[in-house]
């Protein structure tokens, strides 16, 4: 009977190092983020509660109003860097931020209407 024979690969293969953990950055990543949830919350219930404020920016989204989309989601109160893109049909909030000059967090929401 053969039997086969395997090494341990262990004692022939060097154990793989990984550098320290330093926290800091995914810890401060995970904080900017629910500054960006936040905002976006806001955004989100203003666009629950207000039919009419839905109907502004729909009007301007379809007649491609670049700034008055902008003027109104800035209107909520969003402060944090946010990219709006929009078409006749739908609308795409990317919200983004840095720390230390590095993008650390991203937070999208897309929503449709037709």
């Amino acid at each position: 009977m053969y039997h086969w024979y395997q090494p341990d690969h262990a004692a022939y293969w060097p154990t793989r190092q990984f550098p320290p953990v330093n926290p800091d950055l995914l810890y401060q990543s995970a904080n900017e983020s629910k500054k960006l949830m936040n905002e976006a919350s806001m955004v989100l219930n203003k666009l629950s509660e207000s039919k009419e404020f839905d109907a502004q920016l729909m009007y301007a989204a379809q007649a491609s109003d670049i700034e008055e989309v902008n003027r109104l989601i800035h209107s909520i109160g969003v402060t944090s860097d946010v990219d709006i893109h929009f078409n006749p049909d739908s609308l795409r909030l990317e919200f983004t931020s840095k720390v230390a000059n590095i993008d650390c967090c991203k937070l999208s929401i897309a929503l449709r209407w037709r």
